[in-house]
Formats: structure tokens, C-alpha cells, sequence
């Protein structure tokens, strides 16, 4: 296709053309696309009203991702009044086609009371499909519901099981929170070396105040030996 430059010079203008060509015979992906073009400016002037008004064809169409999108736009207040309702109703139909983030978003609605009436056990259950999916800060946070026992019955091991899968990928608060795990012995076997192991893991990975924080928990394991 002429947006990925594939065997056709890279050309976004020419990119736009056949996209509104073929958007404008209604064709859904095209619509999507195009849509994709006026939101990161290429081809054609940024602006945020004409991906809006083409998300939303696409996303009248069933455009999962067209959908997500949207729902985003509604979100950020961009190219179109900010509201958290119809941000909530274009992520359920993202999320209910699976799309992993518009599932993690709704999560964050429902957790938050945003657009819909708080629900922590909706939370969890959304979260819960977009962590399956693969979504690391999905299952940060439904190690947190697990923790803090909050729309789901308290679990400690449980919490630990989905910071483990979050930390994996990299998240740096998960392998805090794991650190923090193996060094009070919660939900799983206490183990100082380990904590140790997945706080300095978090120094690599995290901020400056995770990275404060892990040393001031090896300094006390240290001091404790």
C-alpha cells in the first residue's frame, strides 16, 4: 500500500487520495485510515474535526478500531466536545470486539466512575480480558484489585501471579510491588534475595521516585542481614 511505502515510493498525499477515493464509495477501512491521516497530519493538513468525522464513519460500520478511536477522541476532548459518556459507549463496542485497550480504557472508566456509575467488579472484569490479552498495565492493576481485595475477593497470591505477568513485560511499579511481595511474604514464600533481585529490576525500569523507593527497600534488607 502506498502508506507503508511498499514497492511505491512513500508518498502520503498519494496515500490520502485513494483513501478518500475509496472512503468516500464507504468503503470502512479506507474511512479508518483516512481518519488516521487528518490525526497524525500526513498527506494532508492535521485536524482533529475530519478524524473524528471519519473515525466515526468507520466506527458506524463496525470498525473495532475506528471505534477505540473515537472513543478516545470523546476522551481527550479532541476535534469534538469532550464526553466521558460517549467515550464509555464507543469503548464497550471496541472492547466487546476485543480490542485490548478499549477494553483496559472501560476498566479505567468503571474503576474511576467516569462516564458510567463506578463499579470495581466491572473493573476487574475488563481489566481481567485486556491482562489475558497481554496488556501489562492490565494486569498491574488487576494485581492491585487482588491486593487490595476491591470488586474481587482479596487474594494475595493472585495479586502476585499478575504483577509477576506484568513485570515480565517490564513494568517497573509490578516489579516494585513484587520486590515488596518476596519481602514481607505475601503471596508468595518470603525470600530477601529475591525481593532484592526484582528491586533492582525496577531501578533499571522505573522513574526517579520508583527508583528511590527500591533503594530505600534494599538499604533495609541490607541493614537487616
Amino acid at each position: 500500500s502506498y502508506e507503508q511505502g511498499k514497492g511505491v515510493a512513500q508518498d502520503d498525499k498519494q496515500a490520502v487520495s485513494w483513501y478518500r477515493k475509496a472512503a468516500d464509495q464507504g468503503h470502512a477501512t479506507a474511512q479508518f485510515n483516512l481518519g488516521g491521516m487528518y490525526k497524525e497530519g500526513l498527506g494532508v493538513t492535521q485536524d482533529d474535526k475530519q478524524a473524528v468525522s471519519w473515525y466515526r464513519k468507520a466506527a458506524d460500520q463496525g470498525v473495532a478500531s475506528a471505534q477505540y478511536n473515537l472513543g478516545v477522541m470523546y476522551q481527550q476532548g479532541k476535534g469534538i466536545a469532550q464526553d466521558e459518556k460517549q467515550a464509555v459507549s464507543w469503548y464497550r463496542k471496541a472492547a466487546d470486539q476485543g480490542v485490548a485497550n478499549a477494553q483496559f480504557n472501560l476498566g479505567l472508566s468503571y474503576e474511576q466512575g467516569k462516564g458510567v456509575a463506578q463499579d470495581d467488579k466491572q473493573a476487574v472484569s475488563w481489566w481481567r480480558k485486556a491482562a489475558d490479552q497481554g496488556v501489562a498495565i492490565a494486569q498491574f492493576n488487576l494485581g492491585g484489585m487482588y491486593k487490595e481485595g476491591k470488586g474481587i475477593v482479596q487474594d494475595s497470591s493472585q495479586a502476585v501471579s499478575w504483577y509477576r505477568k506484568a513485570a515480565d513485560q517490564g513494568h517497573a511499579m509490578a516489579q516494585f510491588n513484587l520486590g515488596l511481595s518476596n519481602e514481607q511474604g505475601k503471596g508468595v514464600v518470603q525470600d530477601h534475595k529475591q525481593a532484592i533481585v526484582w528491586y533492582r529490576k525496577a531501578m533499571e525500569k522505573g522513574n526517579t521516585e520508583i527508583k528511590a523507593q527500591a533503594q530505600a527497600r534494599i538499604d533495609a534488607i541490607t541493614r537487616k542481614h
